[in-house]
């Protein structure tokens, strides 16, 4: 009997599979929107508030900071909330953070309601992948994790331009009032669609630090955080590099822009469908495959049809790594998943702020035209690393056999 109710509640579990993640990704399109869309405003917000360009770019340099270092302290600090009720809370101070900054009347109260929203984001994806990889069978986990991370990718797409678009034409106010909305309708979902899952068993914070610490999983969020340095070395300066090299005009750049964001999101289902099939070889060929991409990058920049397909087939390799890569280091952390799922979010993001640094560097000292192959050299690092973990560990299974 026991063994038939294990059963029928598995085929329970896995049948609210599509509409219960689709609430977590309408939630990561939100939190998605909230980080990019600010890029689009930033003269506009400048201009409002009375300060410099460079003075509003902090914004996102310090969202970005937030989600590094307040995201795991929060995971730990929350470890005891039962996951359902979190996600909750998390998008009720989601909520709240982008209505301050709908009503901030200056600078400083705008920085606060940022720093808030960015407190949720990595604590969001964190603890909605491990739901996402609950919520079906353990072959279609990697799959799960993209369908819900697909939020973040679509989000680039319609969401960036969407708000950029509000913002323009009824003020910037009115975009983080849209992102508002989305995040009220985020949380209805998760409180309509998502199951109330069986809490684990709390894990201490010193047995969190300890699954967090191991040298392999460290070694996996290294390997994360130079393929997303890799990525925004050459991202954070595609524009100037696509119309001062390839010719391209600036409205031009927009569209290529969303085909890029159509390949993030094909790759983004691809990769979930490569890693449940096989996790470490599917990472490794397409870091791989990245490393080749942009080695050919160097040389395609300078005709414009062979650039587009470039960077079609760049943004589908990039994101197609991600979901193997989170359930990878899930994986590695079985005592504390959600710590270590929020743990490579905060590795992604010192990735993404190392690449804007490192690309300011290159056209500072080499050329603008050198960004794709220091962008492939940093991406063969993460690959060479990756090999090297997984022959050890190979070499580590095979010896008890020949003993």
């Amino acid at each position: 009997m026991n063994l038939t109710q294990s059963i029928d509640k598995k085929q329970t579990r896995k049948e609210p599979f599509p509409i219960s993640i689709l609430s977590l990704t309408v939630g990561a399109f939100a939190i998605g929107m909230t980080e990019f869309v600010i890029m689009g405003l930033l003269p506009n917000v400048a201009s409002d508030l009375d300060v410099s360009i460079s003075t509003a770019g902090q914004l996102i340099t310090m969202y970005a900071l937030g989600v590094a270092i307040g995201a795991p302290i929060l995971t730990i600090l929350t470890q005891r909330i039962p996951q359902k009720k979190l996600l909750c809370l998390l998008m009720i101070l989601f909520i709240i953070g982008n209505g301050i900054s709908v009503l901030a009347p200056n600078y400083t109260i705008l920085m606060i309601a940022r720093m808030i929203t960015a407190l949720t984001h990595g604590t969001f994806f964190g603890v909605g992948a491990v739901i996402a990889s609950n919520l079906v069978q353990p072959n279609k986990r990697a799959g799960a994790v993209s369908i819900m991370m697909a939020g973040l990718t679509i989000a680039n797409i319609i969401g960036v331009p969407l708000g950029t678009f509000i913002g323009q034409h009824m003020g910037w106010r009115a975009s983080f009032g849209a992102i508002a909305i989305m995040g009220v309708i985020a949380l209805i979902g998760i409180l309509i669609f998502i199951p109330q899952l069986k809490q684990e068993k709390p894990v201490s914070l010193a047995e969190q630090i300890t699954a967090l610490a191991q040298p392999k999983l460290l070694l996996f969020l290294l390997i994360g955080a130079l393929g997303n340095a890799s990525l925004f070395t050459v991202f954070t300066y595609i524009t100037p590099l696509l119309e001062q090299v390839t010719g391209f005009a600036e409205h031009s750049v927009t569209w290529i822009l969303v085909l890029f964001g159509c390949g993030v999101t094909v790759g983004n289902i691809v990769g979930g469908k490569l890693a449940d099939w096989k996790l470490m070889p599917s990472i490794l060929g397409l870091y791989f495959a990245i490393c080749i991409i942009l080695t050919i990058f160097t040389f395609t920049i300078y005709n414009p049809i062979t650039a587009v397909v470039t960077i079609f087939l760049w943004g589908v390799a990039s994101f197609a790594v991600m979901p193997g890569l989170q359930v990878r280091i899930m994986s590695l952390a079985q005592s504390a998943p959600a710590l270590a799922s929020t743990a490579s979010h905060s590795a992604g993001n010192l990735g993404n702020a190392a690449g804007a640094f490192i690309g300011g560097w290159v056209i500072t000292h080499l050329a603008i035209t050198s960004l794709p192959w220091v962008g492939a050299l940093l991406v063969g690092l993460g690959l060479i690393i990756g090999a090297a973990a997984y022959i050890a560990e190979r070499k580590k299974t095979v010896k008890p056999q020949v003993h």
